[in-house]
């Protein structure tokens, strides 16, 4: 019997038009857009479908990513596709909670509004980095980064390929010595914070007040957390994973790994842009994997996948 798991991209995989189809066309996605402006009281469907200037600033990009693949993920269920365990990249973890249903919908998208602003104003313009780094395997990037303040990774995204974030010097330094180790390249990433760093702890320090008013519902199915890449029954924990998730290293490809051990064979990528599909095929080239960010490949999928 196949096990699907629903996974969902970070930030920087968003576009403007994102989710205009599924507006267009499920009264379900209508809802989390129009009760989603409601409740941050901004006007998703203009952020998420017009070119603008606010789209790609932190602040709303964390609000809208999350709107989009959480009206999308609606639509498919409605369509018969449904989710044995699920997982998301940094923001896309907030999507893997509520489609498990651990936070209802406006909880998740209220929430990411605010961590959005708090991680966009926790460190000074200009004072740290993020860069990736291609070619070179993660134990050798933890022996290159050991012993250096000021940088860590942020993200192991799959073989061959894992950001390191932090002090925009010590970022930098770094890049060099691992081009020394032997890696392909070293990009520098265009962002505006050193995401997944200790620089973020105010940011998981206000995050953690916002929680103060969230209520976390008993989960559905199992959800696999970033920062330890462990499988997540307990709704009590997602608090605490979620504060550690702002500062701490997001462990993608472990993640898809435990996914793999606990059954997993298809994994289904909601949301805009191909990036965790290409993550997979890196990963294990053994699974099935699908994408739906329009509502003609949700049809598809749905077609020849739904599960009742």
């Amino acid at each position: 019997m196949s096990k699907i798991a629903f996974i969902y991209p970070g930030q920087g995989a968003q576009v403007p038009g994102m989710g205009q189809d599924f507006y267009e066309k499920s009264s379900l996605s209508r809802a989390v857009f129009d009760q989603g402006s409601e409740a941050v009281n901004l006007d998703l469907k203009k952020l998420c479908f017009e070119k603008n200037d606010f789209l790609d600033k932190t602040e709303y990009t964390q609000v809208a990513m999350v709107t989009a693949c959480l009206a999308m993920t609606r639509a498919v269920e409605a369509m018969g596709l449904h989710a044995d365990m699920t997982a998301g990249l940094s923001l896309g973890e907030y999507c893997a909670i509520a489609a498990a249903e651990g936070m209802c919908d406006l909880d998740a998208i209220r929430t990411v509004r605010s961590r959005g602003i708090f991680m966009e104003h926790a460190a000074p313009e200009g004072t740290g980095a993020m860069s990736a780094v291609l070619g070179l395997d993660g134990d050798v990037i933890e022996k290159v980064l050991e012993g250096r303040s000021g940088v860590s990774v942020a993200n192991y995204n799959c073989p061959g390929q894992i950001v390191i974030t932090g002090e925009k010097a010590a970022v930098e330094e770094a890049g060099a010595a691992l081009k020394e180790a032997g890696a392909r390249r070293v990009l520098p990433l265009k962002v505006s914070g050193p995401f997944h760093s200790p620089m973020m702890k105010p940011a998981g320090e206000e995050l953690a007040k916002v929680f103060a008013s969230v209520s976390m519902n008993p989960l559905k199915i199992p959800y696999v957390a970033n920062i330890n890449a462990e499988v997540v029954t307990d709704c009590s924990q997602i608090e605490n994973l979620l504060v550690q998730q702002v500062s701490g290293s997001v462990r993608w490809q472990q993640s898809v790994e435990t996914m793999i051990r606990e059954g997993v064979d298809i994994f289904v990528e909601i949301g805009p842009g191909k990036t965790l599909t290409g993550f997979l095929r890196k990963i294990n080239k053994n699974v099935k994997s699908y994408h739906i960010g329009t509502w003609e490949e949700a049809l598809a999928v749905c077609e020849e996948l739904k599960t009742e």
